[in-house]
């Protein structure tokens, strides 16, 4: 997606014109200016810190033990958490521990304050995820420097994240105009989430699947509605014009570096293992595992669900199909197998439209995830190719 457009130096207009600068000073205050949370367990340092603040118009939010903190930050929209070394129940260390590991926290700016100047603290506060260690008596100018910079770089990423969301809501347009697919985005971003939990994959890999499932056929919204929603065989031509969805939905995602580890899904989805799938007929272990196991999710939800041309399925006859297109060198195998061993998970017996995933099943191992990421290796020996960024099978199911 192309995010900038240039123009010549001679009619280059006020950097304040373009958004690059604040047109005055006050504007740049004004966007420094957040909901800061006081962790402490002293009434008298969180008044002290509260004066520090009270300058800069921040609104100044005080908890005297974590679990205050962590309330705070659920309820009152937090920008940046200042918390003591020793705050009571968890200490700093945990606490901050804890938000960087939250997908939903692990952005927000977490200043350590000690009382004094202890390297050992400050490592493991570091290694925390911890933005700032700072020692007590505090430089205010300084101090308040600190502040309004992580404020400003937090105000940059929540935009990153509006600009994400602009994506998701672009991806769900697909799903929209085509009312056959139901709640297909979210069951595969859920089925592919199970399978990377089955893997062992890191936490970065899950939520990399879970986007992906979302994202994985934005590039549809480039595809003509005649060619879309044809409902009977493509032509040639038309066949040629679906199979670019797959780089449209590249480009369009491009230009977020935050999307970078999707990329590869969204290119990727409709390769073969035997090197016989689009767009850069890549072979075997050379397609990027994410890819791969988003292209087994998508399978099993187009076989399982109803469409105008044909019934859904049965999670048997799915499975069925999907090993026979392995023994015919299009999935891998390895993962086929670890497919079939979860496939309880997505069935729903309580449930009688088949295309519907147990997300009961499945949200409660993502919350089993979400306390504990796995940290154990994979049970099998499933390459994770990462590298390449060369970056509908040919059954008509596999769009």
């Amino acid at each position: 997606m192309e995010l900038e457009h240039t123009t010549s130096l001679g009619t280059m207009p006020p950097l304040e014109a373009c958004g690059l600068l604040p047109a005055s000073t006050n504007e740049a205050e004004a966007a420094a200016r957040g909901n800061i949370l006081i962790v402490d367990g002293s009434p008298a340092i969180r008044s002290n810190m509260r004066k520090v603040l009270s300058g800069d118009e921040h609104t100044v939010v005080e908890a005297s033990t974590t679990s205050e903190a962590i309330g705070a930050i659920s309820i009152q929209g937090i920008d940046l958490v200042l918390v003591d070394a020793s705050a009571p129940e968890m200490g700093a260390i945990e606490f901050c521990r804890m938000l960087k590991k939250s997908g939903a926290t692990q952005f927000l700016p977490v200043f350590v304050l000690a009382s004094g100047d202890d390297p050992e603290t400050e490592v493991r506060a570091i290694e925390a995820g911890a933005d700032e260690f700072l020692v007590m008596p505090l430089r205010e100018r300084t101090f308040r420097a600190r502040v309004q910079a992580n404020l400003r770089h937090k105000s940059m990423i929540d935009s990153l994240d509006n600009s994400e969301s602009v994506l998701f809501s672009l991806a769900q347009s697909v799903e929209e105009r085509d009312p056959d697919l139901g709640q297909h985005c979210q069951r595969l971003a859920m089925m592919a989430a199970a399978m990377g939990l089955a893997l062992g994959l890191p936490a970065c890999d899950i939520l990399t699947l879970q986007r992906g499932g979302y994202l994985h056929d934005v590039g549809k919204v480039a595809i003509p509605d005649s060619v879309l929603f044809k409902p009977g065989p493509l032509t040639s031509e038309e066949w040629v014009t679906m199979k670019t969805h797959a780089e449209r939905g590249e480009r369009i995602c491009g230009g977020m570096r935050s999307l970078s580890m999707v990329l590869p899904i969204i290119r990727h989805h409709h390769e073969k293992w035997d090197g016989s799938g689009y767009p850069d007929g890549l072979k075997g272990e050379e397609i990027p595992l994410l890819a791969r196991i988003l292209q087994l999710a998508d399978i099993y939800d187009a076989l399982t669900t109803s469409r105008p041309y044909k019934q859904a399925m049965s999670p048997e006859e799915a499975l069925r199909i999907v090993r026979e297109e392995t023994l015919k060198g299009w999935r891998d195998p390895k993962l086929v197998d670890i497919f079939a061993g979860i496939l309880p998970m997505f069935r729903s017996p309580e449930t009688p439209e088949l295309s519907r995933v147990s997300l009961h099943a499945l949200a409660a191992s993502l919350e089993r995830f979400r306390k504990g990421p796995a940290s154990h290796e994979p049970e099998t020996n499933i390459s994770h190719n990462k590298a390449s960024d060369k970056t509908r099978s040919s059954a008509p199911l596999a769009l």
